[in-house]
């Protein structure tokens, strides 16, 4: 990074440039690169690691790939040794580290533990990739409210509630009305009610808007467990009995080896989600919306000068945002869990607030912020069925781990939007 600056020397003005070099990608790298290898030196594991590529329904078969475990891992990791030492050269040289490098060293990162872990065992991939997009699905309706809200000046940290309040009402109304449309809507509508009170403070009131979203996530959280005792548990087969989404397959697409059946045999929901990323990311960039967005979240006094109404337009864009982060909630009840539970997003609101940052505020990469926290959360899932000799508690630990390390790691130095969390006063 260089940074101009002004310097006068006998009347003139002379252009100096400061050099800073920047070793935190360099840093993970290598702490990623300890933790492998005291894994692979205290741990050792022998044998035959299997990767199913293949899926038993699809048309088109692919053979399994076995490796030997040992020898497999121990190169991986002289690659990823070479990597860091050529990140470490790229920093030293005052430059920033490629994203392809970081995407490069994450996913031979990703392989290395994967051949440790499945020794003697197999791993399907597409299984694995299968259900890092199906947990990913809420992170990503999340994340693009958040991106929404933030990019429009307000602080979205009222995600979780709107998840929440989206889960209950599609459950409510899918199951009072047997249409998951219905329910879909409803989830629209719950995210909407608790962003509108977000905006309505935020905007209107000038309350601090960390403050209004904490207390909104408590408020909804109280309030759907209230709801769910005193409603749903005594009339549970008539409104706790949600019609769910059945997948809809894509003839010769849901063939394709490998990502055929991860991308194009899913819901409604899923399909829905690839729909909204694309156009939000084009809206973004590309639509006066999007240009009035970004203007009243970066300098809304410019804004307002050339005819944008600040306060209207951060509202509007608040329930926009809020309509998007509840199809998020609906995921969990109109696909995933045939019924809504007290509590049951546990805390996935703050990690697609994380995927925010790390993701820059850009719809395209928080979106894929959001699938590497699913792909963590299912490979969770995927280490205990190998029954790796980590103890239970750190696999728990673990996407939330990989939130820590996304965020203060790769994230690097990031500004969000000027005027985030900041009141717009008129005059």
């Amino acid at each position: 990074m260089t940074t101009p600056t002004l310097v006068a020397d006998d009347g003139t003005i002379q252009l100096t440039v400061v050099k800073e070099r920047h070793f935190k990608v360099p840093i993970v790298f290598g702490i990623v690169l300890v933790l492998l290898g005291a894994l692979f030196v205290f741990a050792p594991r022998g044998g035959i690691s299997t990767f199913r590529l293949g899926d038993p329904t699809s048309a088109i078969a692919l053979p399994d790939v076995e490796v030997p475990t040992g020898p497999t891992s121990w190169a991986v990791w002289t690659i990823l040794a070479l990597l860091a030492l050529w990140a470490t050269w790229v920093a030293w040289s005052y430059r920033r580290t490629p994203l392809w490098l970081t995407i490069a060293f994450s996913v031979l990162g990703v392989f290395a533990f994967l051949v440790w872990a499945a020794a003697g065992g197999l791993v399907p991939v597409s299984n694995l990739l299968f259900g890092a997009v199906s947990l990913s699905v809420p992170l990503v309706f999340g994340a693009l409210g958040g991106v929404i809200g933030e990019r429009a000046g307000v602080v979205n940290v009222a995600i979780e509630g709107q998840l929440l309040l989206g889960a209950f009402s599609a459950a409510l109304l899918s199951s009072i009305t047997g249409n998951p449309f219905i329910g879909l809507i409803g989830a629209m509508i719950g995210g909407v009610l608790v962003s509108f009170v977000l905006a309505a403070f935020a905007i209107k009131y000038l309350v601090d808007q960390v403050i209004v979203g904490v207390v909104l996530n408590v408020l909804v959280t109280g309030l759907t467990g209230f709801l769910y005792g005193a409603l749903l548990v005594p009339n549970e087969a008539t409104l706790n009995r949600p019609e769910r989404f059945g997948r809809i397959e894509i003839p010769v697409l849901s063939d394709i080896p490998i990502i055929g059946p991860v991308l194009f045999n899913q819901t409604f929901i899923v399909y829905l989600m690839f729909v909204t990323v694309a156009i939000v990311a084009w809206g973004l960039y590309r639509t006066r919306w999007g240009l009035r967005l970004r203007a009243v979240g970066e300098h809304p006094q410019a804004a307002d000068t050339v005819g944008i109404k600040v306060n209207a337009t951060r509202f509007w864009n608040v329930m926009l945002a809020g309509a998007i982060a509840g199809i998020g909630g609906a995921y969990f009840t109109l696909v995933s869990v045939p019924q809504f539970g007290k509590e049951m997003t546990a805390g996935l609101g703050f990690i697609a607030l994380a995927a925010v940052i790390f993701g820059r505020w850009d719809p395209i990469r928080a979106t894929l912020a959001a699938l590497l926290f699913g792909f963590a959360t299912n490979l969770q899932n995927l280490l205990t069925i190998l029954k790796t000799p980590i103890p239970s508690e750190f696999m728990l630990m673990l996407p939330y781990v990989v939130t820590i390390l996304a965020v203060a790691g790769f994230a690097g130095q990031i500004r969000g939007p000027a005027a985030s969390g900041k009141p717009y006063i008129k005059g």
